[in-house]
């Protein structure tokens, strides 16, 4: 419920709001469309690693707009292509660097439909919203990215498709490909292995199964008992984070009917100080949720419903548990936060990822990774966070926003909450009232299983169809 790098000592009373809840004691959105005329792309190669064998592979790769018009990079993927070493072989990438910097390059595996003799695995690399566009002309400068096998074995490069021991400087490579919102504008793969966008038909169906919490939040009132009965609690204690002296506003939490489907409204509101200053959030009273699926679909809000605009305001969706003791390494915290208004030292809107393995409130430290967009993500987008023994992943309306190492990983179960409140009152100083709103549509949480956004939709279609506004069969941890 934080930014990754400003101090914050009111952690500790966040962590302590969820544990009293819980009953312890302790994007303009990211999808792709059709490429437009006039947007074209190339890649530029080099190897870091020139011998046939290495300890790791470094495709170095530089993307230059050749088109007429400005690119967004978060619509690009570059596909590197090579011959594992083994049938088993699992590879692990890592970027040393970059121009655009490494928090906003993505790098995920994946295997040829049609092997050949020089490849049958590829890495795609890709953009968050954060690596900004290319201007025609311009390119991303150096992105000096590297992969290797998980168990650290030599890896033979000389019979990789993608690999030249003589490119030891930049210059056009067309065994890189290229696509702009799904169509293949640079380079050639190999025979028989056409690039496409997702880079396989991944199933739409879930899988069956699947122990499971969802809600389509029907519900009349935060006063209506069937919340509490499907494990929920609307926070009334006080504490942070947050405005000192504010509270927390159970009243603020209402039911609407919106596109057909009933919706939570977060309103949180304010005159400027922090006695007029009501807060809001609904979390799970249960901490058993850990690996697997978990998704919303959020309504973030630019302008408040009335008054003057300009409050730091932070809108979330997250999970979490909480800190045992200072630096305790079994802390875990998976956000999405937007600043509509900035706030923590930024100017204006951001949407931040955060996986947390610790912290220290005092004197503060920080252990985490974090993807941040610097534009605005007024109106509903489908949030899809996922879980597994290897990564974080962060999904925002389909399109993958940003992936953290395994380091982050929790270690036990957490909570699922959404929350609105203000991070001060510096941002507007005005004592004229004024509210602003989150919408939340459904929550949903599949346990122990890794679902794609298309099977998340499914998936909520199949509850929404059969009639079900609320399912739990998620164990307690």
């Amino acid at each position: 419920m934080h930014p990754p790098t400003a101090p914050r000592r009111w952690r500790v009373a966040a962590a302590a709001a969820v544990a009293m809840a819980t009953g312890t004691t302790g994007l303009a959105a990211l999808t792709g469309t059709a490429s437009a005329a006039g947007e074209a792309v190339t890649v530029q190669y080099r190897t870091g690693a020139g011998s046939a064998t290495a300890d790791q592979s470094e495709p170095w790769l530089k993307v230059r707009n050749t088109g007429t018009v400005p690119v967004q990079l978060s619509t690009v993927k570059v596909r590197y292509y090579f011959k594992a070493d083994s049938a088993g072989a699992a590879y692990r990438f890592a970027c040393s660097w970059a121009v655009k910097g490494c928090a906003h390059i993505t790098g995920t595996f994946g295997t040829l439909a049609r092997p050949t003799a020089t490849a049958d695995r590829y890495l795609d690399i890709g953009f968050t919203a954060g690596a900004g566009s290319l201007a025609p002309g311009a390119d991303t400068g150096d992105m000096q990215l590297r992969f290797h096998r998980t168990d650290w074995q030599p890896l033979t490069q000389s019979d990789d498709y993608s690999f030249s021991a003589s490119r030891t400087s930049y210059a056009d490579w067309p065994k890189v490909t290229a696509q702009v919102a799904g169509s293949t504008v640079w380079g050639t793969a190999p025979e028989g292995n056409d690039p496409t966008d997702p880079p396989t038909d991944p199933p739409t169906d879930p899988p069956a199964g699947g122990q499971s919490l969802f809600d389509d939040f029907n519900y009349t009132s935060s006063g209506d008992p069937r919340i509490s009965a499907n494990g929920w609690s609307v926070r009334s204690n006080s504490g942070g984070p947050g405005v000192p002296g504010a509270t927390w506003a159970p009243e603020n939490v209402t039911f609407a009917a919106s596109g057909g489907n009933s919706v939570m409204n977060l309103r949180t509101s304010t005159a400027g100080t922090a006695e007029s200053t009501k807060h809001t959030e609904v979390l799970t009273k249960a901490t058993k949720f850990r690996n697997g699926t978990y998704a919303a679909r959020v309504r973030f809000s630019d302008a408040p419903v009335s008054g003057p605009d300009g409050d730091h305001v932070v809108q979330t969706f997250f999970t979490i548990n909480d800190l045992k003791a200072p630096m305790a390494d079994d802390y875990a915290e998976y956000d999405f936060e937007y600043l509509p208004n900035g706030g923590w030292g930024e100017p204006a809107n951001i949407l931040y990822t955060t996986s947390w393995e610790t912290y220290n409130p005092d004197p503060w430290q920080a252990v985490n990774q974090h993807t941040e967009s610097r534009q605005s993500h007024a109106g509903w987008h489908d949030l899809v966070l996922t879980i597994d023994n290897s990564a974080i992943k962060y999904y925002v309306d389909g399109q993958l926003f940003g992936t953290h190492d395994a380091a982050y990983l929790p270690e036990r179960p957490m909570s699922i909450n959404f929350n609105q409140w203000l991070i001060d009152l510096a941002g507007q100083t005005s004592t004229t009232p004024r509210a602003y709103d989150e919408q939340i549509d459904y929550v949903l949480h599949v346990k122990d299983q890794v679902l794609t956004p298309a099977q998340v939709g499914a998936k909520i279609s199949a509850y929404r169809s059969a009639g079900t506004t609320f399912e739990d069969t998620v164990p307690s941890s």
